[in-house]
């Protein structure tokens, strides 16, 4: 009765255009008050969800990503992405999702990376002669893939809510994020090949040395946060310090192109959206406690109970759930709201924690961009001028790439645990 209370008092504040952190908070302290819990609890669950070192990495990444993508860090990848294989079959269409793949490296928020890539991307793939319906769909399935390489803010979140290691989860990804990756070139190989696409000219030495040259500078970030996670010498919130002063020293030292009051303002909006990211966290703590107190793990772990024998069944039904979660309420609430619930019974079916968030990551990454209220699709097709209705048909066998990466992801645990075993971060 009280979950439902709770429930109906989130749906219609949601209804109403509440933002989702107010109305997970309004329905929180409904709860309490119901429930005749103390109120002291929404205290406590407040200060206890916003209190953890991992968090500061999130203001560090945002804000590298922010300003990487102010000073055309992603033109640049453009340019060495079709210099390398622009000029093979379908190799533009390829090199959106190999860019999609780096710059998800350099860029924490899934909005940022959508943006970028579409204002980069959307005018050479039309010069080219791609269909509108062709490029949007390449935007949305990379981005959507992208949502697996670190540093993403949504691993970071998941770490915390599911106290595991956010150096595991940021070294985990990147497998899973090319086995989507494969997926989707696939799909723009055999769709070339269908509708005769275009390819650039072969480059010269001179082309391809200068693209590789002022693409050096982002590609570095990979390569440090891969390298320094593997070697043990820092940790996530490290990792974020040093990518953010890296940055910083490419926009004032190599670039140039970034002034004073414009840093400041790239400070304050990182400082806005981690403010945001951090009061869901605190608010989604007294839900979470709700949960607890009124038995929702042990009542969903007796109904999933005869799933104990078949876990990827019951990593397939949490990601459909994900999936649902990412296209309807974004993906953050699936991480506090969702996640919290059912990561106990897969830890009592003996899923290794680290292969059930990547599941999850790459599920919310997939909702984010599905038809038909997918945020990340949406803003994918405002840079094509197209409606869902126009674009849905071609965007299936795209869809059907993610699913498919999503699927080996879930069927092989060794696709997300290989390299952080490596590495020594699990056993």
């Amino acid at each position: 009765m009280l979950l439902a209370v709770v429930a109906i008092v989130f749906a219609v504040l949601i209804l109403l255009s509440m933002p989702i952190v107010f109305a997970l908070g309004v329905a929180g302290v409904a709860g309490l008050w119901i429930g005749g819990y103390p109120m002291q609890q929404l205290a406590s669950a407040l200060v206890s969800g916003s209190q953890s070192w991992v968090l500061l990495a999130i203001p560090a990444f945002v804000f590298a990503g922010n300003l990487m993508e102010r000073c055309g860090m992603s033109h640049a990848l453009v340019e060495l992405a079709r210099a390398l294989i622009g000029w093979v079959k379908g190799g533009l269409g390829m090199s959106v999702i190999v860019v999609a793949y780096f710059f998800s490296d350099i860029c924490g928020s899934k909005m940022a990376e959508v943006s970028a890539l579409g204002s980069a991307l959307m005018p050479p793939l039309t010069r080219a002669g791609y269909d509108p319906r062709d490029s949007a769909s390449l935007i949305a399935a990379g981005t959507a893939m992208g949502m697996l390489v670190p540093p993403a803010i949504f691993m970071i979140v998941l770490a915390q809510v599911t106290n595991t290691s956010a150096v595991a989860l940021f070294v985990a990804g990147f497998i899973p994020a090319v086995v989507i990756m494969l997926c989707l070139m696939a799909v723009v190989y055999i769709r070339a090949r269908q509708n005769d696409w275009p390819v650039d000219s072969r480059p010269s030495l001179a082309r391809l040395g200068h693209a590789a040259l002022h693409a050096a500078v982002p590609m570095v970030v990979p390569f440090v946060i891969l390298g320094g996670f593997i070697l043990g010498i820092i940790t996530a919130t490290e990792a974020g310090a040093v990518v953010a002063g890296y940055a910083f020293l490419a926009a004032k030292l190599y670039y140039r192109n970034v002034s004073w009051r414009e840093m400041a303002g790239i400070a304050y909006d990182s400082a806005i959206l981690t403010a945001a990211v951090v009061f869901l966290l605190a608010v989604a703590s007294v839900y979470q406690y709700l949960m607890g107190v009124s038995g929702v793990p042990q009542l969903l772990g007796e109904l999933l109970g005869p799933l104990k024998t078949h876990p990827w069944l019951f990593l397939i039904g949490t990601a459909v759930m994900s999936c649902l979660f990412g296209m309807v309420l974004e993906g953050l609430p699936a991480a506090v709201v969702l996640i919290p619930v059912v990561f106990p019974i897969a830890e009592a079916m003996g899923i290794d924690p680290i292969h059930f968030n990547i599941v999850q990551t790459a599920a919310v990454g997939i909702g984010l961009f599905l038809p038909p209220m997918g945020v990340g699709l949406l803003m994918a097709l405002r840079f094509a001028n197209l409606n869902v209705g126009q674009h849905f048909r071609t965007y299936v066998p795209y869809m059907l790439a993610l699913f498919a990466g999503l699927l080996l992801i879930i069927c092989i645990p060794e696709i997300s645990l290989t390299l952080p075993r490596l590495a020594g971060l699990i056993r």
